[in-house]
């Protein structure tokens, strides 16, 4: 659930004594927070120092805090001359980057500048962000750290400097047609148009929103202004191990979401069955167990080790299609059903086509992959008709 406060902006506004919102203004600022009491006095500070007189602006935060953050900002949010909107979620769905797209569903400005709340992105800058978006005629303005002008000496330690560029390095390597011309897609200091914003795309996972801005929902144009990276004001960094395996997991699904790339992994998944698979057959065989049984008891490992390996890898975002074992009965049939196809396909390559048994059998292997495959997406992990149908019967 989220609950929305919005305290007019200004002590001399009008609207501070009357229930209505002024209107929004020509930037909204969106501010993801967690437990940041803090530094959001000294950030709604800066904002008003650098901001209201060359850009009108709204500042919506969304916040995901168990102290008394909300409460802070409310407080401080009187002294500022712009409305200040604070969406407070009891459930974080998504972590940071879930946050931050609930903020750009509330803004009410064609740009939206998204920022953290712990005063290492300098407001000063989200006059020239949105500037040079109008400028460029571009759709996304990334504040860089790895331009000419930019700097990333806020970082804490050489270890959170190898991670970050750890990190951008694998990022790019991965995506190196979707982020050309981004050199910091690790970086949470943007400018964004709403109408380039394909909400429904976006499926956020951890605190590398950018990174599934620019991937799933690739602006028109985008350009970059240098920055540098301050130092925090007060508390510690929300960086954990943690959001690490969420930022590799999220990377995964990224990658994993073009049809091809989904393909060439399932066919890598398939390919490390055959190490559970060979050792049950081994140690069956060592204790006793004729070869025959044995082989199709030792390919359950190998589907079983298959099964969870492209439950946590490859269809993740999927599961909530269909209840667990409804799907694992569904991909072990299928599975199997495998083996039994393979056989008589090499015998009408042999017998009808006059292959060699080794092309045909590398043919096979190669046709019952590829069904397999779809018949994977099709009937373990897409939606079911009877479903989709009735939504779209609601609609």
């Amino acid at each position: 659930m989220t609950h929305e406060y919005t305290v007019p902006g200004g002590l001399d506004d009008p609207a501070v004594e009357t229930t209505e919102v002024p209107e929004p203004g020509a930037v909204t600022i969106v501010v993801p927070t967690f437990n940041e009491s803090a530094n959001v006095r000294q950030l709604l500070h800066q904002i008003t120092e650098s901001v209201p007189a060359r850009l009108p602006c709204e500042v919506v935060f969304v916040d995901d805090s168990t102290d008394d953050t909300p409460q802070v900002i409310e407080e401080a949010a009187k002294d500022c001359p712009f409305p200040v909107t604070v969406l407070h979620r009891d459930e974080p769905v998504g972590g940071l980057g879930g946050a931050v797209v609930e903020g750009m569903k509330a803004a009410g400005s064609d740009w939206i500048v998204v920022m953290d709340g712990d005063c290492q992105h300098p407001p000063s800058l989200v006059p020239e962000l949105v500037a040079t978006g109008e400028r460029a005629n571009a759709g996304l303005v990334v504040a860089s750290r790895y331009i000419k002008g930019g700097s990333r000496a806020g970082l804490a330690g050489s270890y959170r400097v190898a991670v970050s560029r750890g990190a951008t390095w694998l990022t790019k390597a991965l995506f190196p047609r979707r982020l050309h011309g981004i050199s910091d897609p690790m970086s949470g200091f943007f400018a964004i148009r709403r109408s380039d914003i394909t909400a429904e795309a976006l499926k956020p996972l951890g605190y590398k929103i950018l990174l599934e801005l620019a991937v799933r929902s690739r602006p028109r144009a985008v350009t970059e202004v240098p920055f540098v990276f301050q130092e925090r004001f007060a508390g510690e960094s929300k960086s954990t191990a943690a959001e690490g395996r969420r930022f590799l997991w999220h990377l995964a699904g990224l990658r994993t979401a073009d049809p091809l790339a989904r393909m060439v992994v399932f066919g890598l998944i398939g390919l490390t069955g055959f190490v559970p698979n060979l050792a049950a057959l081994w140690a069956m065989t060592q204790a006793g167990l004729h070869y025959l049984p044995a082989e199709i008891i030792a390919n359950q490992f190998g589907v079983a080790w298959n099964f969870l390996l492209i439950e946590k890898l490859l269809f993740r975002e999927r599961r909530v299609h269909r209840h667990w074992a409804d799907r694992t009965i569904r991909f072990a049939l299928l599975a199997n059903a495998d083996l039994v196809l393979r056989i008589p396909l090499i015998a009408l390559l042999v017998g009808q086509f006059g292959l060699a048994v080794l092309p045909a059998t590398a043919l096979a292997l190669v046709i019952t992959f590829v069904l397999r495959f779809a018949g994977t997406e099709a009937l373990v992990y897409l939606p079911r008709r009877s479903r989709s149908r009735t939504a779209r019967s609601t609609a």
